[in-house]
């Protein structure tokens, strides 16, 4: 009879995301491939959460577990369920530069709960761990927004309809649309985007973003790229942060000179994203952005991905040959 053996750790990578989307700040954010960060959680006998490790792109990161999204995020995990002494070590491997736009805080965090979630055997769906990567947020900006987090534990787009109580909507990801990711060599920490966002708009910008956003509802649930397209325009966040990016317009206007369907900021930034209809459209327009940027002097790479539907996937452990031979008997 086969023995059930407890898991003692669990690997989780959570993908990078681009939040905002153009015209739906703090609302929509999608998942995409290639980049992320990974955590591995695993159990330890030492009644308190502990960071042993971090990897990777670990500039200004902090293993003091009251500063770092993904011990935070973990530990408001351990609440809910009343565990609060139970010892959890972390090891994290950043894959995402921070201060970059592509979710870097959160995708610490959300990898970090789906692996204790995972390790304590599941006791929260998916949908319900958003909340706990979002207090992640809370210590990484100070604002416990969502249209990062929710895309890299659910994959796909996701909508925010509201936050207290909190409100996820999984929209449509159209298979034919592609991304052009553009990453600057300049940081800029989501923390000093959000200062220069002013309290208060005109009518005539509000009503223009309204019907921005719900055009790119409607865009995504009828797969029409071009209307997705049109509807990520940002009369509002955009012109305000696009002055903490140096080249913002030549970068942007060269992404829609090449075919690019939309273009606007992943995020706080400096990162900027665009749409196409074409892997081969979305090399072209990469390599546009990053040779704007150039003309700037500022070193930019790209990537092109889909979107990202699987969001936080679970990381197999490798299998020795003596663990192969116990399994057969």
């Amino acid at each position: 009879m086969k023995k059930c053996e407890r898991i003692e750790s669990v690997t989780v990578h959570a993908p990078a995301t681009v939040a905002n989307v153009g015209s739906a700040f703090d609302a929509i954010g999608f998942a995409v491939h290639n980049l992320g960060d990974t955590v591995t959680a695993s159990l330890s006998e030492a009644n308190l959460i502990q960071i042993r490790s971090i990897e990777g792109d670990t500039n200004q990161l902090s293993k003091d577990t009251k500063k770092n999204t993904a011990s935070v995020a973990t530990h408001a995990l351990l609440c809910a369920l009343g565990m609060e002494t139970q010892g959890i070590t972390l090891d994290i491997h950043k894959g995402l530069p921070i201060g970059s736009g592509l979710g870097s805080s959160s995708a610490s965090a959300a990898a970090a709960v789906v692996a204790v979630n995972e390790l304590l055997g599941k006791p929260f769906s998916r949908h319900q761990l958003v909340p706990f990567a979002m207090e992640g947020e809370r210590i990484a900006c100070g604002t416990a927004h969502a249209d990062n987090v929710a895309p890299a534990i659910l994959g796909g787009f996701t909508l925010i309809r509201n936050t207290e109580p909190l409100e996820i909507i999984e929209l449509p990801s159209p298979t034919d649309i592609f991304v052009s990711i553009v990453v600057p060599n300049i940081e800029l920490r989501t923390s000093d985007a959000r200062k220069v966002l002013r309290d208060t708009i005109s009518l005539r910008s509000a009503t223009h973003q309204w019907a921005n956003v719900a055009g790119l509802v409607a865009g995504l649930y009828q797969g029409d790229l071009n209307l997705i397209g049109r509807s990520i325009e940002d009369v509002i966040i955009e012109p305000q942060r696009s002055k903490l990016i140096p080249g913002f317009y030549d970068v942007q206007q060269a992404a829609l000179q090449r075919g690019a369907l939309g273009c606007s900021i992943s995020g706080a930034g400096p990162s900027l994203f665009a749409l196409s209809d074409s892997n081969q459209r979305a090399h072209d327009i990469g390599q546009a952005m990053t040779t704007a940027w150039s003309n700037h002097r500022i070193k930019a790479e790209y990537m092109v991905s889909q979107i990202n539907t699987d969001g936080a996937t679970l990381v197999p452990s490798p299998v020795s040959a003596e663990q192969t031979t116990t399994a057969a008997l």
